[in-house]
């Protein structure tokens, strides 16, 4: 009681300053709590739930909520964050007005709702054998307001999720640039899922939530040379994305005159590399470079779609391939020089939308379909970009092929081999087509649409 009746006291009520001082209770005007880190112990991968239920804070809370109601006369601090703005205020002003008391209240009531947000779903999913629980929360807190959204007229923000601790944009540091918008976050979230999806050297150049570019290769300045020379038309206006860090040999490529590139996401960027991207190209004072570090720490979050009146989640398709289950099901075999394009167009084919199909030859996409409401259109537009490069290259489709008639396309524009899940009615029409061209194709037994 002299705590809490110290922090609820009511300054303009008689009655209540009369029951301070019968029972000697001092006023408190000022509450600053820092919880326990319940978010931050359980997500260790080691923690065990004794370790996790003795950081669930109890009195923190509680003092948190009663200054937060009594904001009217109490001002309550609960991030390090605030700390300079609220002592600035105070030294200036002797006090903290209502409308910072206010502000604070709003930020404490929805800290201790994400706190114990987090330890409910805790508990929640340490009884689930699935992840999907019954009362399924998530926690966001602001990040920053972005320029816009999808649109000009559309207003966006950032958030970040409670208890994601992997590389990402949430967490990167900008290093230069103009502020993010909507836009530049989706297509640099997809140049680096396909950046981070390689061991070897790679760069992926995203357009419109899409790869018109990606390649793998000895060096980043090889990868990134081949990836933008996948379609160079519309990698103007690009994202890019790497896996390394960018050194001063491939940012001196990027600066090349004629090129024009939106953002760059890596894990780190030279001292050297920055000063050639921020000094040399036209672009120089506008680019968005965004350093995430250590790629090797990957969150296997959840996938969430809003659709009207509900929320649709569903895991990430990071699936390991098992490559002892492919099956070579024509009369031709791959020749073992074609084993790893073939892997890197299937390993590629995943992160382009629906209907999906990638042209690959020396572990470069040279030619992309994306986004089709039929497979063979996508196959011709993937044919037109690739050009004269589709001779000798390989082709790898997101779902399986219905009919025959994009093999025909393929074979007529001298594709070689083809991987694709298989599991199509038209199966045995779809092998008979690449037997009759000569064409080895594999089927992997795994779909990856991406809508």
């Amino acid at each position: 009681p002299r705590i809490f009746g110290g922090i609820l006291c009511r300054h303009d009520r008689e009655d209540d300053m009369d029951s301070l001082a019968e029972h000697d209770i001092a006023t408190f005007e000022l509450v600053v709590v820092n919880l326990y880190p319940f978010a931050a112990t359980i997500a260790r991968a080691d923690v065990t739930r004794a370790e996790a239920i003795e950081q669930i804070d109890i009195g923190g809370p509680s003092l948190v909520r009663a200054a937060a109601k009594n904001h009217h006369f109490t001002t309550v601090v609960t991030s390090t964050q605030q700390y300079s703005s609220v002592l600035k205020e105070i030294q200036e002003q002797q006090a903290t007005t209502l409308e910072t008391r206010y502000q604070l209240a709003a930020a404490a009531f929805a800290m201790t709702a994400q706190y114990d947000q987090a330890i409910a779903t805790y508990f929640a999913e340490a009884e689930q054998t699935s992840q999907f629980t019954q009362d399924h929360n998530i926690g966001l807190r602001l990040k920053m307001e972005l320029r816009y959204g999808e649109n000009p007229h559309q207003e966006a923000a950032l958030y970040s999720i409670s208890g994601s601790h992997g590389a990402s944009l949430v967490q990167a540091r900008q290093l230069n640039g103009k502020e993010l918008s909507y836009n530049n976050l989706l297509d640099l979230d997809a140049a680096l899922q396909i950046a981070q999806s390689f061991t070897d050297p790679a760069c992926s150049v995203i357009k419109h939530n899409n790869p018109c570019g990606a390649a793998v290769g000895e060096s980043l300045y090889t990868a990134t040379e081949k990836a933008m020379a996948g379609d160079p038309l519309s990698a103007f206006g690009s994202v890019l994305g790497f896996n390394r860090v960018v050194d001063e040999q491939t940012a001196e490529l990027l600066a090349e005159p004629g090129l024009f590139i939106e953002a760059i996401v890596a894990p780190e960027f030279s001292a050297g590399a920055i000063g050639i991207l921020t000094t040399k190209p036209k672009w120089r004072n506008n680019v968005r470079l965004m350093q995430v570090g250590n790629l090797d720490q990957r969150d296997t979050e959840l996938i969430y779609r809003q659709i009207t009146g509900g929320m649709l989640v569903q895991e990430s398709d990071t699936v390991a391939d098992d490559y002892s289950t492919w099956e070579v099901v024509t009369e031709t075999q791959p020749a073992d020089s074609l084993r790893d394009e073939l892997r890197f167009a299937w390993q590629i084919v995943r992160h382009i939308k629906s209907n999906a199909i990638a042209i690959c030859r020396d572990q470069s996409v040279v030619g992309a379909g994306a986004g089709q409401m039929s497979r063979v259109d996508a196959v011709n537009i993937s044919i037109e970009k690739a050009g004269d490069r589709t001779t000798g290259a390989v082709l790898s489709s997101d779902a399986f092929f219905p009919f025959p008639d994009a093999i025909e396309s393929a074979a007529e524009a001298g594709v070689i081999a083809i991987i694709q899940p298989g599991g199509s009615r038209g199966d045995a029409a779809v092998i008979e087509a690449c037997n009759a061209h000569g064409i080895a194709m594999i089927f992997t037994g795994c779909r990856h649409f991406k809508h």
